[in-house]
């Protein structure tokens, strides 16, 4: 407004009309054309500047520029969120195995040896389970427990290290109820006594997508909690079992899956459990995963799991 008025103040010369004195002072002339040319192109070069700094058109691509960017950041937000939220909801219902062997020339007993926290047993391997129900029942690989399975020493134990409902870590024996060689897996029994657990919601396999997302919580290498993202990247797979067979239709992810993530959770968007990881092909002569992992199914699992709760297996009466 300030400078349209200023505009409107700028008043013309007279045009004289006086032909002869017109046409004898040339410059007077030129100072007319001069000045109307700056009355008629002046108010044109404002207004256009004016319409220039307001018009939403032309702000327009930096507008929806900054829009998407701020979209992205809150899809990535969302995101990570998601994963932060599985993690937390899962991680409690996972658990971590170490597979002991007591030192046959002490005098002590061997439960006593267990109750010292491994000051006199030697680590035989580490791997993954999860809580299966409330009464204290862990799911995890035939492969993991098999020394403890087919023990004639009574010098091999297994311990479980929990999380209760209440947030509260504790550990406790594994005894052996049930194992399944021919599916790579074991079911353990742990003494709850005092602590209420949080089992795993199961999902399916059934309808499993290639390239659907997908988490592995484990303790790979002993290192406890940890969580891996990868996809689907095959379905149907058949993979070798601890007793020689085939196990068909497993899930092939590139979730990381390394030595100690076996008998641990693959588990999908919605934190329902669709595998068990159990193996992963290696680089030769390094041990480091490849990136092509398998799973379990979970549907498998749920046919067989109940099976060797309820009639066990013959190593049941060891304990």
């Amino acid at each position: 407004m300030v400078v349209l008025g200023s505009l409107s103040q700028i008043k013309p010369s007279p045009i004289p009309t006086n032909s002869s004195s017109s046409s004898s002072n040339p410059s007077q002339k030129g100072l007319l054309l001069t000045r109307r040319r700056a009355i008629v192109l002046g108010p044109s070069v404002v207004v256009a500047s004016l319409l220039h700094f307001y018009n939403p058109i032309s702000q327009q691509p930096s507008s929806h520029l900054a829009l998407a960017q701020q979209q992205q950041e809150d899809e990535l937000q969302q995101e990570e969120d998601r994963s932060v939220h599985l993690f937390q909801e899962t991680s409690p219902s996972v658990v971590f195995i170490k597979d002991l062997e007591i030192d046959k020339s002490l005098k002590a007993s061997p439960d006593a040896v267990f109750l010292s926290e491994d000051g006199n047993s030697k680590v035989e391997g580490t791997g993954s389970g999860f809580i299966w129900d409330k009464f204290g029942h862990i799911v995890t690989n035939y492969h993991v427990v098999a020394k403890l399975a087919t023990d004639q020493t009574g010098l091999q134990r297994c311990k479980v290290y929990l999380v209760d409902a209440r947030g509260n870590g504790f550990y406790s024996e594994g005894k052996i109820v049930g194992v399944d060689p021919a599916y790579d897996l074991a079911v353990l029994k742990v003494d709850v006594e005092g602590h209420e657990l949080k089992p795993v919601v199961l999902g399916t396999s059934n309808g499993l997508h290639v390239g659907q997302s997908c988490f592995a919580i484990g303790n790979p290498y002993g290192y406890e909690n940890t969580l891996t993202i990868g996809v689907v990247s095959g379905l149907g797979r058949e993979i070798p079992s601890p007793d020689g067979k085939a196990i068909r239709g497993a899930i092939q992810t590139d979730a990381a899956i390394n030595s100690g993530n076996s008998g641990g959770p693959l588990i999908d968007s919605y934190g329902h459990i669709i595998g068990v990881n159990t193996a992963t092909f290696t680089r030769k002569g390094t041990g480091a995963s490849s990136g092509v992992n398998f799973a379990i199914p979970i549907d498998t699992v749920v046919r067989t799991v109940p099976y060797l709760i309820v009639y066990g297996t013959p190593y049941r009466d060891r304990f």
